[in-house]
């Protein structure tokens, strides 16, 4: 198990070419990078504390030995509640992405994928899993996830494209491994991790084998290239030391699109090849388990940082106790409980899949009404937070004007309420980033967009029960 320490340690043998706004930085030496690298240190301090060992580890049924959370396989419903927990607390500890989320639910999808390819086709694919699993418990490493590709025109499929590379794709095949080429993007926190899990965004067809890969490619290996995301947050944290701004050391979610140009996979690390038929499985299995997790959980930690911090607003504004407040911070909390609860049912319900295989997988239906319930549900917490905090979430000066002999006078002045102007002005600028920042659009998308869980719960209700439980009752035959 890798200490804080050991994990900054091991990021220095590491070169990652990394792009942001329109200059190679580095990884170790930028403000905005290193808000991932220090949002990764802290759960493995996290796993490291005493009081959130059970919930941060477990002990590896492939190892024997105490392992992170993040690189287990769920093996019962106990497991999948735990990996829950962890969601959410490392959304409350950290208030911007656990980076090793989407890795971790990568992992979890490709262990009953290749048992089942394996069965089915004969292939080695799952021995192979396995091995690079042990690997990564085995060195404590912190894993990413790349699902989403560039996609290119929509009304395409893969192999139709004027460019191929808008998804990832093999480019050869050879006796050592393969070659890969494309883009993956809106990968989050994949410039911090030591390894990162590619599985395919979508179910493929015959013809679209090229498309149909998925694998495990260390960071820094060359042809890989990231381009951050920039945003005014990132101009801002450039600008002023991070004490100033609303997350300080953990900042916004921060992401990248991973180009891959020609990349070379050895095959011990190639889990799927061709398979075209297996798919859909894989992302429909990764797809549940992300969406009780960072759909669900995640964002109930979210949910509790913004509310306790709109909660401290009021009473410093002494509006508290007026029933309109109450009433809205409320609804906060039910959408909030609403979402975590879902959560829970889909850990407690979920099943063995595939059958006989040991893994198991989230409730389908639950996972998805609890990325609904949040996703709809955040635009509202985020609006009453704006609300009661009040415009000074947007309007307010810097709290650098208190170190300014002309303006602190006025600021401690007139922005002194149940607070001193510092505590104010410093609470507001935590509610402007949530409220003012990209969290809204990145709650909506993140785990696939809404229309994507509208389209599962439809089609995953047994509605045929449903009419013949109404047909019942209305004594009808």
């Amino acid at each position: 198990m890798k200490t804080a320490g050991e994990y900054l340690e091991s990021l220095k043998s590491l070169n990652p070419k990394i792009f942001l706004g329109g200059r190679q930085v580095s990884l170790l030496d930028n403000p905005t990078t290193m808000t991932v690298v220090n949002a990764n240190a802290r759960v493995y301090e996290l796993g490291c504390e005493p009081e959130f060992d059970d919930v941060m580890n477990t002990i590896s049924p492939f190892t024997g030995n105490k392992i992170s959370r993040n690189l287990n396989i769920a093996t019962s419903t106990a497991d999948l509640e735990k990996r829950m927990e962890m969601a959410l607390l490392t959304s409350q500890m950290l208030g911007t992405c656990n980076y090793r989320c989407v890795g971790a639910d990568t992992l979890n999808a490709l262990a009953g994928v290749t048992w089942e390819m394996d069965r089915s086709l004969g292939t080695n694919y799952h021995d192979k899993f396995l091995a690079h699993l042990r690997y990564l418990q085995e060195n404590d490493l912190a894993v990413s996830g790349a699902v989403t590709d560039a996609k290119g025109d929509r009304s395409k499929r893969p192999g139709q494209q004027e460019d191929p590379d808008v998804y990832v794709h093999m480019t050869k095949k050879t006796a050592e491994g393969i070659y890969v080429s494309g883009a993956k993007v809106s990968q989050s926190g994949a410039i911090g991790a030591h390894e990162t899990i590619v599985i395919p965004t979508m179910g493929m067809k015959p013809g679209e084998e090229d498309f149909a890969v998925a694998f495990a490619v260390a960071n820094g290996t060359p042809g890989i290239t990231y381009i951050c995301q920039y945003t005014p947050f990132t101009a801002e944290r450039e600008l002023v030391e991070s004490k100033y701004l609303g997350n300080p050391l953990y900042g916004q979610r921060e992401t990248s699109i991973m180009v891959f140009d020609n990349v070379f996979i050895p095959w011990e690390r190639v889990f799927m090849c061709g398979e075209t038929k297996y798919c859909g499985k894989l992302i429909a299995r990764f797809a549940k388990t992300h969406r009780m997790n960072c759909g669900g959980a995640c964002k109930v930690g979210f949910a509790d940082l913004i509310i306790g911090a709109t909660q401290l607003l009021a009473e410093y504004s002494g509006v508290q106790k007026a029933p309109h407040i109450v009433d809205k911070i409320t609804d906060m909390i039910r959408i909030s409980e609403t979402a975590r609860a879902c959560s829970v049912a889909a850990a407690l319900k979920g099943i063995e899949e595939p059958s006989g295989s040991g893994f198991y997988m989230p409730d389908d239906i639950f996972g998805n009404a609890a990325k609904l319930t949040v996703a709809e549900g955040f635009w509202d917490i985020m609006k009453w937070a704006g609300d009661i905090g009040g415009g000074l979430a947007v309007t307010m000066p810097s709290e650098l004007e208190l170190n300014n002999p002309e303006t602190a006078p006025y600021v401690n002045k007139f922005l002194k309420t149940g607070a001193n102007a510092e505590v104010r002005l410093r609470m507001a600028k935590f509610i402007q980033n949530w409220c003012a920042g990209l969290h809204g659009a990145g709650t909506w998308h993140g785990a696939g967009s809404p229309m994507a869980q509208k389209m599962a719960l439809y089609a995953l209700a047994d509605l045929d029960k449903k009419k013949s439980l109404a047909r019942s009752l209305a004594g009808l035959e």
